[in-house]
């Protein structure tokens, strides 16, 4: 005799009930944002691999506008809610409406980029549907034998990778980190096959009003996901001081600076500047790393970047491997002889 479940509703599903993949498409003022387009690309191989559909679900107010796209960008289906009462984003209510259409359709698998929408969405979605999350994806996966999707990200506090598979529940849901997938190329000739409108269902009461909307004063500093040139400083600079002569190449350069998770560990640069496995992922035109060993994990964070020139004392670095162009050398004497040749050749310019 089987012993009856505490919580029948995390109860294991049939898997086969279960199919699809499913990219929740963010937008804003009107727009697409590119990490939604960067995982419907990742999503396109995934569907592919599992001989499934791959839908992207949209919601929100006067988006219809945007569906088109989502068919030019990869998606076979679009699923859509389109009500004023969705003008502004509500976290109760957005993850209620979700939720409510993945009970519905059964998704094998919902994947939504790691945006702050994102990661504050996903786990409210995710508790509605009693599965799984796996947040801050750098990598998915599928095995093809047994057709399951295979979630991977870099564990807190180690350097390995953790491959998770959902096991009970469906649909497998993940948060994808931005930039850790190229934007697909937009294929004009490449069509929808079914778009569905969904109404409004009657869910979460807002309980607010939208009183006024202010404008939240942006850093001056350029987000180093968004730079396409960036100096990047290691615990090789030996000092805090260091990051001075990277800013300033930056600077001369057009560009931003970033550093290595052990310049962050040890103070030099805030968190937000950290580029690797447990940092961001970039894609710059032009990467320069100086005193930085190049650790996997940091070279995981660059791989998208086309350029990268690296300025190391140590020949033996392996940094020099995952580079272009590499300088031998001590950096005090090699960033200063760069900034000035540059702002000569910007002089003569």
């Amino acid at each position: 005799m089987s012993t009856p479940s505490i919580c029948p509703e995390w109860n294991p599903v049939n898997p086969a009930e279960h199919k699809n993949v499913w990219i929740y498409i963010e937008t804003d003022k009107g727009q697409i944002l590119e990490p939604s387009l960067q995982i419907l690309g990742k999503g396109r191989e995934v569907a592919d691999k599992l001989g499934s559909k791959l839908v992207a679900v949209i919601i929100g107010y006067k988006i219809e506008g945007l569906i088109e796209d989502l068919g030019k960008y990869g998606a076979d289906q679009v699923i859509y809610v389109d009500d004023e009462k969705l003008s502004t984003y509500y976290a109760p209510l957005y993850g209620d409406v979700l939720a409510h259409l993945a009970k519905k359709y059964k998704p094998e698998a919902f994947l939504v980029a790691g945006t702050m929408r994102g990661r504050e969405l996903a786990p409210y979605i995710a508790n509605h549907l009693r599965t799984g999350i796996t947040a801050d994806l750098t990598m998915i996966e599928v095995d093809e034998k047994n057709k399951e999707v295979i979630l991977v990200r870099p564990p807190f506090g180690a350097w390995q990778l953790a491959h998770i598979r959902t096991m009970r529940r469906r649909p497998v849901m993940g948060s994808v980190r931005p930039n850790v997938f190229p934007t697909p190329k937009k294929d004009e000739n490449r069509k929808l096959e079914s778009i569905i409108k969904e109404e409004l269902p009657e869910v979460h009461e807002i309980g607010l009003e939208l009183i006024s909307r202010v404008e939240i004063q942006k850093s001056e500093e350029m987000p180093i996901e968004k730079a396409e040139i960036i100096v990047s400083g290691g615990r090789g600079l030996g000092s805090k001081e260091g990051f001075e002569l990277i800013k300033e190449l930056a600077s001369v350069l057009g560009g931003t600076y970033a550093g290595s998770r052990k310049a962050v560990d040890l103070g030099w640069i805030p968190h937000e500047r950290q580029v690797g496995q447990t940092g961001k992922t970039v894609k710059p035109n032009l990467y320069v790393a100086i005193g930085i060993s190049g650790a996997a994990q940091h070279v995981f964070g660059i791989r998208e970047a086309k350029i990268v020139v690296a300025i190391n004392s140590d020949q033996y670095a392996p940094i020099f491997e995952n580079c272009d162009y590499g300088i031998v050398g001590d950096y005090k004497k090699i960033v200063p002889e760069l900034i000035k040749q540059l702002k000569e050749l910007k002089t003569k310019s």
